[in-house]
């Protein structure tokens, strides 16, 4: 086993190295002010080993990390009917495109674009008033984290999105004239901002996504099946990274999420659940040195799910 308190060490030395850090997203004024020099990493083992380096335990908005979350609450309260209302297809489109749900009569591709999380949030509100769904999530993500006092939900992230999310209005109305979204629209997006502003460190984000890196438990406690597990993981490869997905797969080999807060959430099945965070973006919207750094912690320990096993 490679010294991998020593590889992410060696990691971190390197990104900050980079001069190339890509552009903080600037829509959300929250997320503009964000230093772009920022980088941490953190990775929990199957052991509950932990290996942590640089801003790692500084709080960053996760933004559409949380839809991996979300996803999970929902098959927990629909299971697989959540499917008759949203796809299980990479988009091959921007994040928040609208163009692909006129001719799919409102059905978004998959639950991890802004219209399929969209509806992941009307499905958890077809039970739940806002503020409970919203109680729910944050309780969810601070069990998994084993964290109960500093996980939260910004506000003020929040109140930026909801004052500046004019595509995702568009989204959840065109998709209401199709009958897929079957709540009140604004309570549907108050709820959605606010999962988009969770804030977590890199440490309790990968502490949260213990549970997708071996077979659905966290420290003998039942989350999710082992199908379920290795689904959203499907998912998360497939679909992860919005139309970055592809490459990401190619260059890393991991299930992935991002968001535009310039978070990631890798899973290397069975051994280990990883956080990386730098808030410069490539052009697609994910972090431009989150990428580059799983790209070398892969090459270096072999764990992409593509790597001959002995």
């Amino acid at each position: 086993m490679p010294d991998l308190g020593a590889i992410i060490a060696e990691i971190a030395a390197e990104i900050q190295a980079e001069t190339e850090r890509g552009t903080v997203a600037s829509y959300i004024p929250p997320l503009a002010s964000v230093p772009v020099g920022k980088f941490g990493v953190a990775v929990v083992m199957a052991d509950g080993a932990v290996h942590a380096a640089g801003d790692a335990d500084e709080a960053f908005s996760i933004q559409s990390i949380s839809k991996v979350f979300a996803l999970t609450l929902a098959l927990g309260a629909v299971g697989d009917q959540l499917w008759n209302r949203v796809g299980r297809e990479p988009s091959g489109s921007a994040f928040n495109s609208i163009v692909q749900l006129e001719t799919e009569h409102g059905i978004p591709r998959n639950p991890f674009i802004n219209a399929g999380a969209i509806v992941v949030c009307d499905v958890l509100l077809g039970r739940l008033q806002p503020r409970e769904a919203i109680g729910q999530m944050l309780r969810f993500v601070r069990e998994l984290a084993g964290d109960d006092d500093t996980i939260r939900i910004d506000d003020a992230v929040a109140r930026a999105e909801q004052e500046t999310g004019f595509r995702n209005m568009a989204l959840a109305n065109y998709m209401r004239a199709f009958g897929n979204i079957h709540g009140e629209v604004e309570l549907v997006l108050g709820t959605y901002f606010h999962f988009c502003a969770l804030a977590m460190s890199c440490r309790q984000l990968a502490m949260a996504g213990r549970f997708l890196m071996g077979d659905g438990r966290v420290e003998g406690h039942r989350v999710v099946t082992a199908r379920r597990a290795r689904r959203i993981n499907a998912l998360m490869m497939s679909c992860g990274h919005y139309d970055n997905s592809g490459d990401f797969a190619y260059r890393i080999g991991l299930p992935g999420k991002s968001g535009v807060g310039g978070g990631i959430l890798a899973v290397a099945p069975g051994i280990a659940s990883i956080a990386v965070w730098s808030p410069g973006l490539n052009k697609e919207g994910n972090s431009h040195l989150g990428q580059l750094a799983l790209e070398r912690l892969v090459h270096r320990t072999g764990w992409s799910v593509f790597e001959p096993r002995g």
